[in-house]
């Protein structure tokens, strides 16, 4: 029996030993964003294979406080993802490190790249511990086409809602407390122009986790990717 008991005992050291290097393994991870970013590369990026663009300035996370995402209706993201929350929001292509100031904090551009198809934004955030529940993440890139390509829709999928600009007009939105689904929204038909292109986005979220992916594809569904990507402001 005291052999039982040490041993019984023994074991539920070694579980205790064990959850803790797990919690501790987890909080890592969450704390720890390289496996989902690393650094943004000098110069431009290619798409992946299926066309995903990974590369971003993300923005920290604007305090938007929504309790819920149950009213992201369409009127109320319009309005809250139209008004401007710091100067050049719907203009300026931002340095990595450049800060802005919104909701009266100071916040910080990223120049990213993402090492899967989606960006994962709540591990952005968290990595930076930052807040992740109810915010706005503003990001921009810059596609760089080698000549003009029509007829392209811009296939979005994001956690929550979000709205999407393409050379400063509006191309897509995504309403209501979504999943993220890949081409879950697109766009009416789009030209790239041949030279610079600038897709903006905002994802708005209240509470669970936040992302998305963004792509472009032709009119049979297929992934465009005879692009580049870069985060080069232009005349720098």
């Amino acid at each position: 029996m005291k052999i039982l008991r040490k041993t019984m005992m023994l074991l539920s050291v070694i579980a205790a030993v064990g959850s803790r290097a797990v919690a501790t393994d987890a909080t890592t991870a969450l704390h720890n964003p390289t496996s989902y970013f690393t650094p943004a590369a000098p110069g431009s990026k290619a798409p992946d294979k299926d066309g995903f663009i990974q590369r971003w300035l993300l923005l920290e996370p604007v305090n938007k406080p929504n309790r819920s995402n149950a009213g992201f209706v369409d009127t109320y993201v319009r309005k809250e993802l139209s008004k401007e929350n710091f100067p050049g929001q719907f203009t300026v292509i931002p340095r990595d490190g450049d800060t802005v100031t919104a909701e009266g904090e100071k916040l910080a551009w990223h120049a990213i790249d993402a090492t899967g198809f989606n960006v994962k934004l709540f591990r952005f955030a968290s990595g930076l511990n930052k807040r992740v529940y109810g915010v706005v993440f503003w990001t921009v890139t810059v596609v760089e086409c080698p000549q003009e390509i029509r007829n392209v829709r811009m296939a979005v999928g994001s956690n929550s809602a979000s709205m999407w600009w393409l050379n400063d007009q509006e191309a897509v939105g995504l309403f209501g407390d979504r999943r993220m689904v890949m081409d879950d929204c697109v766009s009416k038909r789009l030209t790239l122009s041949k030279g610079r292109n600038v897709v903006r986005g905002a994802v708005i979220n209240g509470p669970g986790m936040s992302d998305f992916c963004v792509r472009f594809i032709d009119e049979n569904g297929k992934a465009v990717t005879n692009f580049t990507i870069t985060l080069e402001p232009s005349g720098r």
